[in-house]
């Protein structure tokens, strides 16, 4: 066996690895089901929901993302919506109506948008996949997007084994 130092090659190749899982919501994230409020799991009488939502321990929600639907084949009314997200407001630390996955689109589509882009001018750029956590197929496709404008080249997977996604032309660079 050779004295000879071994290189890790990845390493010292300058390539950036963005990991989109490090910008999930660290907030757990939980439901708030109009069905429990239903009359025969039909109708929301406004009378008594607005009675149940005053009776309604809103600490539960406290530093939560709240996400408002109905699991049941009903009609619900927009300001049933309204009215939840109102006694929400200041507990939670974000209401959202939809289901979970429309939600973290929306949550991604704001973290990539909100990015300080200048680090990623001119790089050579890896978009990790394998995630731990449900990171949205859109969030791929909008970090895409935002860095195509500026990056040297942009990559998916691991910096050791990746899928080239673009390149830059030699004219442009």
């Amino acid at each position: 066996m050779s004295d000879t130092a071994l290189i890790n090659r990845v390493a010292e190749s300058g390539i950036i690895t963005i990991n989109l899982e490090e910008w999930y919501p660290s907030e757990e994230i939980v439901t708030f089901d109009l069905k429990k409020y239903l009359f025969h799991e039909l109708i929301l009488r406004e009378k008594d929901f607005r009675q149940a939502l005053l009776e309604q321990d809103w600490s539960v929600f406290q530093h939560k993302i709240v996400l408002i639907n109905c699991t049941a084949d009903a009609i619900i009314p927009l300001w049933a919506y309204m009215l939840v997200a109102n006694y929400l407001s200041g507990i939670a630390s974000d209401v959202f109506q939809g289901e979970a996955e429309e939600y973290l689109t929306c949550y991604y589509k704001k973290v990539i948008e909100s990015l300080d882009t200048k680090q990623y001018e001119g790089q050579r750029i890896v978009i990790k996949g394998c995630s731990h956590k449900p990171v949205p197929a859109q969030a791929y496709a909008s970090m895409t997007i935002r860095l195509k404008p500026l990056a040297l080249s942009i990559m998916f997977g691991e910096p050791c084994s990746t899928v080239p996604i673009f390149k830059k032309p030699k004219s442009a660079e």
